[in-house]
């Protein structure tokens, strides 16, 4: 696996492409230079760790034979005022569409998070990953 960044303006904006030419864009916030042209890289980690969970919570869904119509996810990161600043702690919200067991959107969701996304595994050696969900809540 393999990713490459590009500088993209003279301060902190990057682009990075992965193998499939895939691109993101990154930026830093305005002290550093930042322009507000792309995500930042601590952002970046939140959308890795909803978007590899979501992966597997779509395909264990499907093995439940359970409809998934429409899925949203908030994640959201605590961070202390400390340089370096990582996260100490993450809460996944998952608001799930459909025709959906409760018991099972339970379990799949808690195997989403705690057994099969490997984003997961990495950060929980240090930090506290924390998950909930609402079949079919209102839509705001």
């Amino acid at each position: 696996m393999k990713v490459t960044l590009k500088r993209v303006n003279k301060a902190v904006h990057l682009e990075a492409e992965n193998g499939l030419g895939n691109t993101v864009h990154t930026d830093g916030p305005e002290k550093n230079g930042g322009e507000g042209k792309g995500f930042r890289p601590m952002q970046l980690v939140l959308a890795a760790l909803g978007s590899c969970t979501s992966t597997d919570l779509v395909l264990i869904l499907e093995k439940q034979r359970q409809r998934l119509d429409h899925f949203e996810i908030t994640v959201t990161g605590e961070r202390p005022d400390t340089v370096p600043s990582p996260f100490s702690a993450i809460h996944l919200h998952y608001d799930l569409f459909g025709e959906i067991d409760e018991g099972k959107a339970a379990r799949a969701v808690e195997l989403a998070v705690t057994k099969y996304c490997s984003v997961g595994e990495m950060l929980k050696q240090s930090v506290d990953i924390t998950f909930d969900f609402a079949v079919n809540p209102e839509r705001s």
